[in-house]
């Protein structure tokens, strides 16, 4: 299911924007504090709210008047996330609305909704619509040219509780039911060196964490259970970093797990924390990046701290070749090389005003696109501050 559009009203820095015709791969770049994390966020809320309740989502963020816009304390947070899902066999562009309100100085689900629009004239049909703990969702919603709908009415545990998570429980449900699949196989990388070099208890681990720090238990798993992808992965990271000739992880008698890596110039292999940091983060993003169920939305915040600049085109290629293999990707840079290496096509830019942010798409931008079109790069026209607003100085 492909991601198509975002919109956003009072959501930390974004009192009202939209995010366009999102390509299968996606270039987020801005001014420090334009809101890049900001905009991942919105997968995390959502992932968490489903997993927890609304209420514990926003208290992990300081709470509901942390999370809604300044100056919109008494407005509701709104989120809209338009994709692609089959009905009827067809895939058909849905629409998933969720307002946030304040009830008795407590935040509640004011309204969520699930809906697409059977054609461009129609009216949207509601899937799904719950207020405030109270609704229904359609049971019959692949008898696509049948007019009457079977709702079945629902009464949540509590309002702060996503309807898409109690009822995409049931496959009953299905559109809820695949939103909620959906959005539970979302995932953000945020790696961080520091926590890969550390030493794992012996464990089980099949993907790789937020921050990395499971990385030999995954690399192990990859060795174990998918030997061809890992010599794969191995093949990949000896031509981006000439030299590794062989990583493996080893448990030892105490149970830890040790990622070691093998250079030409060495007799002995050495542990992952005397490795550099380029040649660990590329191993990393190579895991991640040929994961054997890949995720349906991946979000990387600044893939280029620690890598040399001639690495990022060739990371920026593993990227689209995942996207290419039905997995689509998110990514913010702060990178004129990462830039230069991705098409204008893919980037858009965050413009933050007044304390305000709106996102605008460099492809749409006329002399931008005049001047990639007669040999200037996007990262070379960042950097000198033409993407109006977003200035990475």
């Amino acid at each position: 299911m492909k991601i198509e559009s975002i919109s956003l009203k009072n959501f930390k820095t974004f009192k009202s924007a939209e995010l366009k015709n999102i390509p299968q791969m996606c270039v987020i770049v801005g001014a420090n504090g334009s809101g890049k994390s900001s905009l991942f966020d919105v997968f995390g809320f959502l992932k968490e709210a489903m997993k927890d309740n609304v209420q514990q989502a926003l208290n992990k963020r300081g709470g509901f008047k942390e999370v809604v816009s300044r100056g919109q304390e008494n407005e509701e947070i709104e989120l809209s996330i338009q994709f692609r899902l089959p009905i009827a066999y067809v895939q058909r562009r849905v629409t998933y609305q969720l307002q946030i309100t304040l009830k008795n100085k407590q935040p509640v689900i004011k309204r969520e909704v699930l809906s697409y629009k059977p054609s461009i004239h129609s009216s949207a049909s509601h899937l799904l619509d719950f207020q405030y703990g109270k609704g229904y969702a359609v049971t019959n919603e692949e008898e696509f040219n049948n007019d009457e709908w079977i709702r079945e009415e629902q009464t949540l545990d509590s309002p702060t509780i996503l309807a898409i998570n109690g009822l995409g429980q049931f496959k009953r449900f299905k559109a809820a039911n695949a939103f909620r699949r959906l959005i539970d196989s979302w995932h953000i990388s945020d790696f961080q060196i520091n926590q890969a070099r550390q030493i794992q208890q012996d464990g089980y681990a099949e993907h790789l964490s937020r921050k990395g720090e499971n990385l030999s238990l995954v690399a192990q798993f990859l060795y174990e259970e998918h030997k061809n992808l890992f010599d794969k992965i191995l093949n990949k990271l000896s031509e981006r970093v000439p030299g590794i000739q062989r990583v493996e992880a080893k448990t030892t008698e105490e149970g830890r797990v040790l990622l070691k890596f093998q250079e030409g110039a060495f007799k002995d292999p050495f542990l992952a924390r005397y490795v550099s940091d380029g040649t660990l983060k590329m191993f990393a993003y190579l895991i991640l990046l040929h994961d054997p169920s890949p995720h349906p939305l991946l979000c990387v915040e600044e893939p280029e701290n620690k890598l040399y600049p001639q690495l990022l085109y060739e990371l920026a290629e593993e990227f689209r070749l995942y996207s290419l293999r039905g997995g689509q990707v998110l990514v913010s840079s702060h990178s004129p090389d990462f830039l230069n290496a991705v098409e204008l096509d893919e980037i858009f830019w965050l413009v933050k005003k007044a304390g305000c942010t709106t996102i605008r798409r460099a492809r749409e931008v006329e002399w931008v696109s005049n001047l990639v079109k007669g040999g200037d790069k996007p990262g070379w026209l960042w950097e000198k501050g033409l993407f109006e607003g977003a200035d990475p100085k």
